[in-house]
Protein backbone atom coordinates (compact mmCIF):
# COMPACT_ATOMS: atom_id res chain seq x y z
CA UNK A 1 0.00 0.00 0.00
CA UNK A 2 1.07 3.26 -1.11
CA UNK A 3 1.81 6.39 1.95
CA UNK A 4 0.91 9.70 1.26
CA UNK A 5 2.68 12.24 3.05
CA UNK A 6 1.71 15.58 1.63
CA UNK A 7 1.30 19.27 2.00
CA UNK A 8 -2.38 19.88 0.70
CA UNK A 9 -1.53 23.45 -0.50
CA UNK A 10 -5.52 24.15 -1.73
CA UNK A 11 -6.09 23.47 2.00
CA UNK A 12 -2.59 24.87 3.68
CA UNK A 13 -1.94 28.72 3.69
CA UNK A 14 -0.36 30.42 6.08
CA UNK A 15 -1.82 30.90 9.64
CA UNK A 16 -4.69 32.88 9.56
CA UNK A 17 -6.92 34.34 12.57
CA UNK A 18 -9.15 31.39 12.93
CA UNK A 19 -7.66 28.71 11.20
CA UNK A 20 -5.13 26.10 12.23
CA UNK A 21 -2.56 23.82 10.55
CA UNK A 22 -3.66 20.12 11.02
CA UNK A 23 -2.50 16.87 10.24
CA UNK A 24 -5.64 15.18 9.25
CA UNK A 25 -5.89 11.19 7.99
CA UNK A 26 -7.79 10.98 4.73
CA UNK A 27 -7.50 6.87 4.57
CA UNK A 28 -5.01 4.37 4.83
CA UNK A 29 -1.95 5.57 3.37
CA UNK A 30 -2.90 9.26 3.25
CA UNK A 31 -2.07 11.82 5.67
CA UNK A 32 -2.03 15.81 5.09
CA UNK A 33 -1.14 18.88 6.53
CA UNK A 34 -4.36 20.88 6.28
CA UNK A 35 -5.52 24.03 7.34
CA UNK A 36 -8.71 23.48 9.87
CA UNK A 37 -10.97 25.79 12.07
CA UNK A 38 -9.35 26.59 15.60
CA UNK A 39 -12.03 24.60 17.79
CA UNK A 40 -14.06 26.54 20.38
CA UNK A 41 -14.47 25.32 23.83
CA UNK A 42 -18.16 24.35 25.15
CA UNK A 43 -19.44 23.67 28.53
CA UNK A 44 -17.00 21.46 30.41
CA UNK A 45 -13.93 21.67 27.48
CA UNK A 46 -10.87 23.94 26.99
CA UNK A 47 -9.02 24.82 23.97
CA UNK A 48 -4.85 24.50 24.31
CA UNK A 49 -2.56 25.92 22.05
CA UNK A 50 0.22 22.81 21.63
CA UNK A 51 3.69 23.31 22.12
CA UNK A 52 5.08 20.19 22.14
CA UNK A 53 3.67 16.86 20.41
CA UNK A 54 4.86 13.43 19.58
CA UNK A 55 4.09 10.49 17.02
CA UNK A 56 3.33 7.41 19.09
CA UNK A 57 3.22 3.87 17.56
CA UNK A 58 -0.35 3.49 17.25
CA UNK A 59 -0.46 6.80 14.80
CA UNK A 60 1.53 4.55 12.49
CA UNK A 61 -1.14 1.58 13.26
CA UNK A 62 -4.03 4.03 12.23
CA UNK A 63 -1.60 5.62 9.14
CA UNK A 64 -1.66 1.61 7.52
CA UNK A 65 -5.42 1.41 8.67
CA UNK A 66 -4.42 -1.18 11.32
CA UNK A 67 -6.44 0.41 13.51
CA UNK A 68 -9.81 1.76 11.79
CA UNK A 69 -10.42 5.69 12.24
CA UNK A 70 -12.80 7.91 10.57
CA UNK A 71 -11.29 9.70 7.44
CA UNK A 72 -11.10 13.79 8.33
CA UNK A 73 -9.95 12.97 11.87
CA UNK A 74 -6.93 15.40 13.25
CA UNK A 75 -4.55 12.65 14.54
CA UNK A 76 -1.85 12.23 17.92
CA UNK A 77 -2.79 11.70 21.71
CA UNK A 78 0.01 13.04 23.36
CA UNK A 79 0.47 17.04 23.67
CA UNK A 80 1.56 19.41 26.17
CA UNK A 81 0.35 23.29 25.66
CA UNK A 82 -1.16 26.73 27.28
CA UNK A 83 -4.25 26.77 28.00
CA UNK A 84 -6.08 29.12 25.33
CA UNK A 85 -10.16 29.41 25.76
CA UNK A 86 -11.76 28.04 28.74
CA UNK A 87 -15.73 26.62 28.44
CA UNK A 88 -18.04 27.09 31.10
CA UNK A 89 -18.06 24.95 33.96
CA UNK A 90 -14.47 24.76 33.83
CA UNK A 91 -13.20 26.04 36.84
CA UNK A 92 -9.52 26.29 38.79
CA UNK A 93 -7.20 27.10 35.62
CA UNK A 94 -6.33 30.10 33.44
CA UNK A 95 -5.90 30.95 29.87
CA UNK A 96 -1.78 31.26 30.07
CA UNK A 97 -1.48 27.86 32.35
CA UNK A 98 1.03 25.24 30.69
CA UNK A 99 -0.91 22.34 30.97
CA UNK A 100 -0.08 18.61 30.19
CA UNK A 101 -2.78 16.22 28.88
CA UNK A 102 -3.23 12.53 29.09
CA UNK A 103 -3.55 10.26 26.16
CA UNK A 104 -6.41 9.42 27.63
CA UNK A 105 -9.10 11.38 28.74
CA UNK A 106 -11.73 10.03 31.52
CA UNK A 107 -14.93 12.23 32.19
CA UNK A 108 -14.15 10.83 36.06
CA UNK A 109 -18.19 10.44 36.29
CA UNK A 110 -19.33 7.19 34.61
CA UNK A 111 -19.73 3.98 36.23
CA UNK A 112 -16.22 2.82 34.74
CA UNK A 113 -14.28 6.02 36.15
CA UNK A 114 -15.87 6.16 39.26
CA UNK A 115 -15.01 2.65 39.76
CA UNK A 116 -11.61 2.84 39.28
CA UNK A 117 -11.50 2.10 35.28
CA UNK A 118 -10.55 5.44 34.21
CA UNK A 119 -9.07 4.23 30.57
CA UNK A 120 -12.41 2.41 29.94
CA UNK A 121 -14.13 5.66 30.77
CA UNK A 122 -18.39 4.89 28.92
CA UNK A 123 -16.92 1.13 27.61
CA UNK A 124 -13.89 -0.34 26.06
CA UNK A 125 -11.28 1.26 25.20
CA UNK A 126 -13.54 4.79 25.79
CA UNK A 127 -10.79 6.92 27.82
CA UNK A 128 -9.25 7.16 24.55
CA UNK A 129 -10.47 10.01 22.78
CA UNK A 130 -7.85 12.17 21.33
CA UNK A 131 -7.18 11.07 18.03
CA UNK A 132 -9.15 7.80 17.67
CA UNK A 133 -13.31 9.20 17.97
CA UNK A 134 -12.66 13.20 18.05
CA UNK A 135 -9.66 15.05 16.99
CA UNK A 136 -6.25 14.43 17.98
CA UNK A 137 -3.26 17.12 18.84
CA UNK A 138 -1.16 17.02 16.00
CA UNK A 139 -2.16 20.55 15.39
CA UNK A 140 -1.62 23.90 16.71
CA UNK A 141 -4.74 24.19 18.48
CA UNK A 142 -6.62 21.11 20.68
CA UNK A 143 -9.97 20.41 22.09
CA UNK A 144 -9.73 18.84 25.41
CA UNK A 145 -13.20 17.22 26.64
CA UNK A 146 -13.62 17.11 29.98
CA UNK A 147 -11.24 19.42 30.71
CA UNK A 148 -11.82 19.63 34.81
CA UNK A 149 -10.85 15.81 34.86
CA UNK A 150 -7.75 15.65 32.08
CA UNK A 151 -5.52 18.93 32.43
CA UNK A 152 -2.68 19.31 34.72
CA UNK A 153 -0.62 21.85 35.70
CA UNK A 154 3.41 21.80 34.54
CA UNK A 155 5.47 23.14 37.14
CA UNK A 156 7.90 25.63 35.88
CA UNK A 157 10.48 23.91 36.92
CA UNK A 158 9.69 21.29 33.97
CA UNK A 159 10.11 22.02 30.44
CA UNK A 160 7.75 20.31 28.02
CA UNK A 161 10.17 17.99 27.18
CA UNK A 162 11.20 16.62 30.50
CA UNK A 163 6.77 16.04 30.86
CA UNK A 164 5.61 15.28 26.97
CA UNK A 165 6.69 10.98 27.50
CA UNK A 166 4.43 11.13 30.29
CA UNK A 167 0.95 11.70 28.87
CA UNK A 168 1.20 7.92 26.72
CA UNK A 169 4.48 6.01 27.14
CA UNK A 170 5.38 6.57 30.46
CA UNK A 171 2.07 5.98 31.79
CA UNK A 172 1.75 3.10 29.76
CA UNK A 173 4.77 1.47 30.60
CA UNK A 174 5.23 2.17 34.36
CA UNK A 175 1.41 0.52 34.51
CA UNK A 176 2.60 -2.49 33.52
CA UNK A 177 4.74 -3.29 37.33
CA UNK A 178 1.45 -1.36 38.56
CA UNK A 179 -0.99 -3.67 37.09
CA UNK A 180 1.37 -6.89 37.97
CA UNK A 181 1.93 -5.57 41.76
CA UNK A 182 5.64 -5.99 41.12
CA UNK A 183 7.52 -6.07 44.97
CA UNK A 184 10.70 -5.55 46.15
CA UNK A 185 13.28 -7.46 45.00
CA UNK A 186 11.24 -9.23 42.20
CA UNK A 187 12.93 -10.31 38.97
CA UNK A 188 11.11 -8.95 36.23
CA UNK A 189 11.49 -9.54 32.15
CA UNK A 190 10.64 -6.78 29.60
CA UNK A 191 10.56 -8.31 25.98
CA UNK A 192 10.89 -5.68 23.20
CA UNK A 193 12.75 -2.46 24.46
CA UNK A 194 10.65 -0.23 22.79
CA UNK A 195 9.83 3.15 23.79
CA UNK A 196 7.03 1.52 26.25
CA UNK A 197 9.22 -1.12 27.13
CA UNK A 198 11.86 0.83 28.02
CA UNK A 199 9.36 2.63 30.09
CA UNK A 200 9.08 -0.75 31.37
CA UNK A 201 12.02 -0.87 32.13
CA UNK A 202 12.14 2.66 34.51
CA UNK A 203 8.59 1.12 35.45
CA UNK A 204 10.00 -2.31 37.24
CA UNK A 205 13.15 -0.10 38.89
CA UNK A 206 11.05 2.51 40.32
CA UNK A 207 8.50 0.11 41.39
CA UNK A 208 11.56 -2.08 43.52
CA UNK A 209 12.70 -4.77 41.29
CA UNK A 210 15.61 -7.15 42.24
CA UNK A 211 16.62 -7.93 38.94
CA UNK A 212 15.23 -6.53 35.55
CA UNK A 213 15.89 -8.62 32.03
CA UNK A 214 15.37 -6.42 28.82
CA UNK A 215 14.52 -8.56 25.51
CA UNK A 216 15.37 -7.07 21.71
CA UNK A 217 17.88 -7.37 18.76
CA UNK A 218 18.63 -3.60 18.67
CA UNK A 219 21.61 -3.08 20.43
CA UNK A 220 21.02 0.69 20.59
CA UNK A 221 17.81 0.04 22.35
CA UNK A 222 19.58 -2.52 24.64
CA UNK A 223 22.55 0.08 25.40
CA UNK A 224 18.95 2.41 26.18
CA UNK A 225 17.52 -0.22 28.82
CA UNK A 226 20.53 -0.28 30.56
CA UNK A 227 20.22 3.17 30.96
CA UNK A 228 16.51 3.33 32.20
CA UNK A 229 17.30 0.34 34.39
CA UNK A 230 18.14 -2.96 33.19
CA UNK A 231 20.10 -5.47 34.51
CA UNK A 232 20.79 -8.07 31.83
CA UNK A 233 19.86 -7.60 28.74
CA UNK A 234 19.41 -10.11 25.89
CA UNK A 235 19.99 -10.26 21.85
CA UNK A 236 17.19 -13.13 21.08
CA UNK A 237 18.68 -13.32 17.48
CA UNK A 238 21.98 -14.39 19.23
CA UNK A 239 20.26 -16.24 22.25
CA UNK A 240 17.17 -18.15 22.15
CA UNK A 241 16.10 -15.99 25.34
CA UNK A 242 13.53 -18.16 27.37
CA UNK A 243 16.30 -20.57 27.60
CA UNK A 244 18.93 -17.74 28.49
CA UNK A 245 16.53 -16.46 31.44
CA UNK A 246 15.84 -19.24 32.46
CA UNK A 247 19.61 -20.56 32.98
CA UNK A 248 20.59 -17.16 34.68
CA UNK A 249 17.20 -17.21 37.35
CA UNK A 250 18.52 -21.11 37.92
CA UNK A 251 15.54 -22.27 36.09
CA UNK A 252 13.19 -20.93 38.66
CA UNK A 253 11.79 -18.25 35.96
CA UNK A 254 10.64 -14.70 36.48
CA UNK A 255 8.01 -13.06 39.00
CA UNK A 256 6.65 -10.95 36.25
CA UNK A 257 7.10 -11.11 32.64
CA UNK A 258 6.12 -8.00 30.34
CA UNK A 259 4.87 -8.41 26.63
CA UNK A 260 5.49 -4.81 25.13
CA UNK A 261 5.28 -5.35 21.22
CA UNK A 262 1.57 -7.20 20.87
CA UNK A 263 3.35 -10.16 18.81
CA UNK A 264 1.78 -13.80 19.59
CA UNK A 265 5.45 -15.09 20.06
CA UNK A 266 6.60 -11.96 22.34
CA UNK A 267 3.68 -12.83 24.89
CA UNK A 268 4.48 -16.60 24.64
CA UNK A 269 8.18 -16.27 25.41
CA UNK A 270 6.92 -14.12 28.23
CA UNK A 271 4.65 -16.75 29.20
CA UNK A 272 7.75 -19.31 29.48
CA UNK A 273 9.77 -17.52 31.53
CA UNK A 274 7.00 -17.15 34.27
CA UNK A 275 7.85 -19.20 37.37
CA UNK A 276 4.72 -20.36 38.73
CA UNK A 277 2.25 -17.67 40.17
CA UNK A 278 3.89 -15.34 38.21
CA UNK A 279 1.93 -12.58 36.39
CA UNK A 280 2.31 -12.10 33.03
CA UNK A 281 1.68 -8.16 32.32
CA UNK A 282 0.20 -7.81 28.44
CA UNK A 283 1.04 -3.96 27.49
CA UNK A 284 0.85 -4.95 23.46
CA UNK A 285 -1.89 -4.03 21.03
CA UNK A 286 -2.79 -7.06 19.27
CA UNK A 287 -3.83 -7.77 15.30
CA UNK A 288 -4.03 -11.74 15.30
CA UNK A 289 -4.05 -14.70 16.91
CA UNK A 290 -3.37 -14.75 20.29
CA UNK A 291 -2.54 -19.19 21.95
CA UNK A 292 -1.68 -20.01 25.13
CA UNK A 293 1.05 -22.90 25.05
CA UNK A 294 -0.10 -25.61 27.28
CA UNK A 295 3.70 -26.48 28.79
CA UNK A 296 4.13 -23.08 30.06
CA UNK A 297 0.79 -22.79 31.47
CA UNK A 298 0.65 -25.79 33.30
CA UNK A 299 -2.72 -26.94 32.01
CA UNK A 300 -4.22 -23.97 33.20
CA UNK A 301 -2.64 -25.03 36.94
CA UNK A 302 0.02 -22.95 37.28
CA UNK A 303 -1.57 -19.99 39.60
CA UNK A 304 0.03 -18.06 36.70
CA UNK A 305 -2.15 -14.40 36.59
CA UNK A 306 -2.58 -12.95 32.97
CA UNK A 307 -3.42 -8.87 33.13
CA UNK A 308 -3.50 -5.89 30.42
CA UNK A 309 -3.95 -2.56 30.87
CA UNK A 310 -4.64 0.34 28.59
CA UNK A 311 -2.77 3.12 29.94
CA UNK A 312 -3.92 5.37 32.95
CA UNK A 313 -4.57 8.72 32.03
CA UNK A 314 -6.73 11.98 33.74
CA UNK A 315 -4.73 14.82 35.63
CA UNK A 316 -4.61 13.29 38.83
CA UNK A 317 -2.26 10.56 37.16
CA UNK A 318 -0.40 13.12 35.27
CA UNK A 319 0.38 14.65 38.82
CA UNK A 320 1.82 11.87 39.90
CA UNK A 321 3.90 11.56 37.19
CA UNK A 322 5.15 14.46 36.88
CA UNK A 323 6.31 13.97 40.71
CA UNK A 324 8.35 11.89 39.92
CA UNK A 325 9.94 13.69 37.21
CA UNK A 326 10.44 16.97 39.17
CA UNK A 327 12.14 14.77 42.09
CA UNK A 328 14.48 13.27 39.86
CA UNK A 329 13.39 9.90 39.56
CA UNK A 330 12.94 9.07 36.17
CA UNK A 331 14.29 11.11 33.51
CA UNK A 332 12.72 10.24 29.92
CA UNK A 333 14.39 12.96 28.05
CA UNK A 334 16.98 10.97 26.15
CA UNK A 335 14.06 8.47 24.06
CA UNK A 336 13.45 11.98 22.42
CA UNK A 337 15.83 11.04 19.79
CA UNK A 338 14.49 13.33 16.81
CA UNK A 339 12.59 16.51 16.40
CA UNK A 340 10.82 18.18 14.14
CA UNK A 341 8.57 21.32 13.42
CA UNK A 342 5.07 20.56 12.59
CA UNK A 343 5.46 21.83 8.77
CA UNK A 344 7.77 18.62 8.51
CA UNK A 345 5.63 16.35 10.59
CA UNK A 346 5.01 14.41 7.44
CA UNK A 347 8.82 13.60 7.01
CA UNK A 348 8.52 12.60 10.62
CA UNK A 349 6.21 10.14 9.84
CA UNK A 350 8.36 8.64 7.08
CA UNK A 351 11.81 8.67 9.62
CA UNK A 352 9.49 7.14 12.87
CA UNK A 353 7.23 4.08 10.53
CA UNK A 354 10.62 3.15 9.06
CA UNK A 355 12.61 3.05 12.17
CA UNK A 356 15.73 4.89 10.30
CA UNK A 357 18.46 6.51 12.47
CA UNK A 358 18.00 4.68 15.50
CA UNK A 359 14.88 6.69 16.34
CA UNK A 360 12.85 5.73 19.51
CA UNK A 361 10.31 8.70 19.93
CA UNK A 362 9.85 12.23 17.51
CA UNK A 363 9.06 14.92 18.88
CA UNK A 364 6.93 18.03 17.12
CA UNK A 365 7.58 21.63 18.11
CA UNK A 366 4.79 22.94 17.30
CA UNK A 367 5.59 26.61 17.02
CA UNK A 368 8.78 25.39 14.72
CA UNK A 369 11.18 26.55 17.43
CA UNK A 370 12.37 25.69 20.97
CA UNK A 371 10.54 26.18 23.28
CA UNK A 372 9.99 29.71 24.96
CA UNK A 373 9.83 28.43 28.69
CA UNK A 374 12.96 28.39 30.56
CA UNK A 375 12.69 25.85 33.51
CA UNK A 376 13.97 27.23 36.67
CA UNK A 377 15.61 24.87 39.38
CA UNK A 378 13.19 22.80 41.62
CA UNK A 379 13.01 24.28 44.95
CA UNK A 380 13.39 21.79 48.47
Amino acid sequence: MATTFALDESKLNATTAGTMKALVFNGPGDIRLEQREIPRAGYGEAVIRVTLTTICGTDIHILKGEYPVRPGLIVGHEAVGVIHELGPGVTGYAVGDRVLVGAITPCGQCNFCLGGNLSQCGGALGGWKLGNTIDGVQAEYALIPNAQANMARIPDALADEQVILLAEIASTGFSASESAQVKMGDSVAVFAAGPIGLCAVAGAKLSGAGRIFAVDSNLDRLGQAIHMGADDTIDFTRVDPVKEILNLTDGRGVDVAVEALGKAETFENALRVLRPGGVLSSLGVYSGKLAIPLEPFAAGLGDHKIVTTLCPGGKERMRRLMELVFHHRVDLTPLLTHEFPLDRITEAYELFGQQRDGVLKVAIRVDGKPTDHVPTEPEY
